[in-house]
């Protein structure tokens, strides 16, 4: 009888057992979730009021600049200030020099729009008003990887120096005509150079050889390298550059080898990282690490650094990455400068040593009438950001106490 009750007894415990569990798994069961909001509640995303990355680029015309005299200019350098003045770099074709693609070009019709370039630079005392000042990089001489033009550059200051990069091609032998219009194409292969000065106003002095080369035909960078922009993080230099693959379903430039699976990249970008700041430039295993790419911008912001794409299939967005290699969206529908270059206040200070301080504003290039620029200004600055983050902090501190207690402050 003891026995009996001590079966039925057991029994019992495991059916309430079973039922508890089954109960919890049910429960499990019919919390729904979706990925929008999960992201949300994990503060992955935030509303428009309380992300920092919220903004809206304005354009400004420039002084300075003639673009109705047969003058193009274009793909400005990042910005920076030594002395009480600005200085930027830029692309600056010959004067009146057709473009007439790369199967009629000469050695004084151009075969693209960057095509027979010097880099120039400008001064400004407020970034409104510039002064053109000449030609920092000229061509080098016949049989020299930077021959035909130089154009696309960017500034670095690291050790008391500056380094400007620029791409650059050797002959009209390079420029290839992809077939999908007359001046369709582009020199490949083309290369990074750099040349070094004591002074932002030069002398330059170029290297004898390019900083960084396309990649092998079978790589996705093995047609051509574009725009270099540098980022100083953790003692190292970070040169984030763009380029495209060849297209199956479209003409090549080149008869690469380039089929793989993902085949299928127009436009992106990736990164080659260095101990100097005149290399040698190691590339990224995770290359490409930005999907698009053309006229997009680079800036430390934080411990990290971000990214605007003015196209490619994350466009219109500023992205956000802590190590420089994995980015993500943090704001998209931005309409975002193209071909732009920011002010970068603090000269390229190590941005794990002292956060990046974001930007707030630079210049980009226009198309139309002819290549031309304009003044743009935002907000993305770190003085902007720690208020919206600690006011973040505000609610989410004030929702948790039990209190309750209401803070004017979030008023503000």
């Amino acid at each position: 009888m003891t026995a009996n009750l001590l079966k039925k007894g057991v029994s019992f415990i495991l059916t309430l057992i079973v039922i508890n569990l089954f109960s919890c798994k049910n429960n499990h069961l019919t919390t729904y979730e979706s990925s929008s909001y999960k992201r949300f509640r994990e503060n992955h995303i935030h509303y428009e009021k309380y992300n920092e990355f919220n903004t809206q680029f304005s354009y400004k015309k420039l002084e300075g600049f003639d673009f109705d005299k047969g003058i193009e200019r274009y793909y400005p350098s990042s910005i920076i200030q030594d002395g009480g003045l600005y200085y930027m770099w830029y692309s600056k074709p010959q004067k009146n020099t057709k473009v007439v693609g790369p199967n009629n070009a000469t050695d004084s019709l151009r075969a693209f729009h960057w095509d027979l370039c010097d880099v120039w630079f400008a001064t400004s005392i407020d970034g409104y008003k510039w002064e053109e000042q000449g030609i920092a990089i000229s061509r080098g001489k016949k049989g020299r990887y930077d021959h035909r033009s130089v154009f696309n550059p960017e500034i670095l200051f690291a050790d008391g120096k500056y380094y400007l990069a620029y791409q650059a091609a050797k002959s009209i032998k390079d420029a290839r005509w992809s077939k999908l219009f007359l001046t369709s194409g582009d020199f490949t292969p083309n290369v990074i150079g750099m040349s070094v000065a004591n002074s932002p106003a030069g002398p330059w002095e170029p290297l004898d050889e390019p900083i960084l080369k396309p990649g092998p035909e079978d790589s996705w960078d093995g047609e051509v390298i574009h725009e270099p922009t540098f980022i100083v993080k953790g003692g190292q230099y970070f040169l984030y550059y763009k380029s495209h693959s060849r297209l199956p379903w479209t003409p090549n430039i080149t008869s690469g080898k380039y089929n793989k699976k993902h085949a299928d990249i127009p436009l992106a970008t990736g990164v080659a990282i260095a101990n100097s700041p005149k290399g040698p430039y190691i590339k990224s295993k995770y290359n490409p690490v930005l999907m698009g790419g053309h006229g997009s911008m680079v800036w430390p912001y934080r411990n990290g650094i971000c990214a605007t794409l003015p196209e490619g299939p994350e466009r219109n967005s500023i992205l956000f990455s802590e190590d420089g290699i994995n980015f993500y969206p943090v704001i998209q529908g931005v309409t975002v400068p193209m071909g732009g270059g920011a002010f970068r206040p603090g000269k390229f200070t190590d941005s794990n040593k002292q956060p990046g301080q974001g930007i707030t504003w630079g210049i980009s290039h226009k198309l139309y009438p002819m290549y031309h620029f304009v003044r743009f200004d935002c907000d993305l600055s770190l003085e902007k950001g720690n208020k919206i983050k600690k006011k973040h902090q505000m609610v989410k501190d004030y929702m948790k106490s039990k209190e309750y207690k209401y803070n004017p402050l979030l008023k503000q």
